[in-house]
């Protein structure tokens, strides 16, 4: 039994893979809290397929992924910021207008190149090949992100939840969507490495949304979500090992079943609370009735006074 659970990790290929997929599934899975709480899925999901084209133009000069791809993301950042902000088009139009046709302008760059450039690889993503200089990125990214994101927590916070009261205490909202941008960025060329581009939004969206199931407090999300998706990335590189299956959607599926099993597990035990709790406000309210009616004088019908009316004898 030690053997099979082991025997994976006895690989160095697959000991960089778990690594590298890891510390992925950490990054994302903080950044998905905010995304979560702020309902920016759709923007995670814009910013992972922009960064297709810069993937495929850094691959024909000779540069490394990270800077064409974190090239492209902020440029996707900044188109949607352009069209939202100075034309009629609203956020939602805005993002897929943008990010379906970076995302095309990459397709059509691959298709342009097919003997250079391999598709596969960019979209799903290449865990048991990521190289040195590929793990040293997904690290010096991930440091990078992580720090800004902690360090700037309260004010993230206090962002996502209330950016009126925010601005009145002197921060600047704007500033602060731009930051949480540029984080997302960062994240989904970590990410990239891991999964592919196709597969980025589901670990920039299922941690946060999981963590969420659990618990209403923020400040114990942001610990939920890492830890769930680092145990769903642990599992997934397992089993993609045995099932031999492709590690990046092993790792995927994982999340989402875990998703899957919270979710039913939290109505399972939501319905005989929320019964409960109707019961005993029904009964709150029959028992106030029956006391009212208990204490309540008793109607008295008014008697017309007796009048006798003398007659003079004659």
């Amino acid at each position: 039994m030690i053997d099979i659970l082991l025997e994976p990790f006895s690989y160095q290929f697959m000991v960089v893979a778990l690594t590298t997929t890891v510390i992925a599934a950490i990054v994302c899975a903080l950044l998905s809290c905010w995304l979560v709480l702020m309902g920016w899925s759709l923007m995670g999901d814009a910013v992972s397929h922009a960064v297709l084209p810069g993937v495929v133009l850094a691959y024909l000069l000779g540069a490394p992924f990270s800077v064409g791809a974190l090239a492209f993301g902020l440029a996707a950042v900044g188109l949607i910021g352009v069209v939202r902000d100075r034309s009629a088009i609203k956020e939602d139009a805005a993002i897929g207008i943008v990010f379906t046709t970076l995302f095309a302008f990459g397709l059509v760059l691959v298709s342009l190149t097919p003997s250079q450039v391999d598709l596969g690889h960019i979209i799903f993503g290449s865990l048991l090949g990521v190289s040195l200089a590929g793990f040293v990125q997904v690290v010096v990214l991930a440091a990078v992100a992580t720090t800004l994101l902690l360090f700037k927590r309260r004010d993230l916070v206090l962002y996502a939840f209330d950016p009126v009261h925010a601005h009145a205490i002197g921060l600047n909202p704007r500033r602060l969507g731009a930051l949480l941008l540029g984080i997302l960025a960062l994240t989904s060329v970590v990410a990239m490495q891991a999964v592919g581009v196709v597969l980025v939004v589901a670990m920039l969206v299922i941690p946060g949304a999981t963590a969420s199931l659990l618990s209403k407090r923020f400040s114990t999300i942001l610990w939920i979500a890492p830890a769930t998706a680092a145990g769903c990335a642990v599992v997934g590189i397992w089993a993609s090992y045995h099932l031999d299956a492709a590690p990046g959607g092993m790792v995927v599926l994982a999340q989402g079943l875990l998703f899957a099993a919270v979710f039913v597990v939290t109505r399972l035990r939501s319905v005989p609370a929320g019964r409960s709790r109707t019961n005993r406000a029904a009964q709150s309210v029959t028992d106030t009735q029956t006391a009212s009616v208990a204490t309540r004088p008793s109607a008295t019908v008014p008697v017309a006074p007796t009048t006798r009316t003398s007659t003079a004898s004659e």
